[in-house]
C-alpha cells in the first residue's frame, strides 16, 4: 500500500512540473522536438539511446534544481546570500546537464549534415 501511494505522489509531482514548471515546460517542448527530428533523420539504435538519456537528464537535473529553488524560497523567503549560492549551485548543475546535452546532440546530428 505505501509503494502505491509512492508511485501517487511521483506522479503528482511528475504532473505539477510537467503543467507550472516553465523550465520543464521548454525542456520537455526541447525533448519532443529533438525526438520528431530523431524520427526525421533515421538516427540508430545507439544515436536514440544517447539522445534519450540526453534529455531524461536534463529533465531529472531541471526537476531537482525545481525542488532545491522552492524549497530554498520556503525555508528563506527572503534574499539571503547562502540561500541565492545554493540556487545558483543547483541551477548550474542543470546547465552542466543541458551542455552534456548539445554535445551529445551535435556529435549525432553534424555527421549527418556533411
Amino acid at each position: 500500500m505505501n509503494r502505491i501511494k509512492s508511485v501517487k505522489y511521483a506522479a503528482k509531482g511528475f504532473w505539477i512540473l510537467i503543467t507550472s514548471e516553465n523550465s520543464i515546460i521548454a525542456q520537455v517542448i526541447i525533448g519532443v522536438l529533438m525526438t520528431i527530428f530523431g524520427f526525421i533523420m533515421h538516427i540508430s539504435a545507439t544515436e536514440w539511446m544517447f539522445q534519450i538519456f540526453s534529455i531524461g537528464l536534463v529533465l531529472v537535473a531541471e526537476s531537482l534544481n525545481t525542488g532545491i529553488e522552492k524549497l530554498a524560497d520556503f525555508i528563506h523567503p527572503d534574499y539571503h546570500k547562502q540561500i541565492g549560492r545554493v540556487k545558483d549551485i543547483s541551477a548550474g548543475a542543470a546547465f552542466f546537464a543541458a551542455i552534456f546535452a548539445v554535445i551529445i546532440g551535435l556529435i549525432i546530428y553534424i555527421p549527418k549534415f556533411t
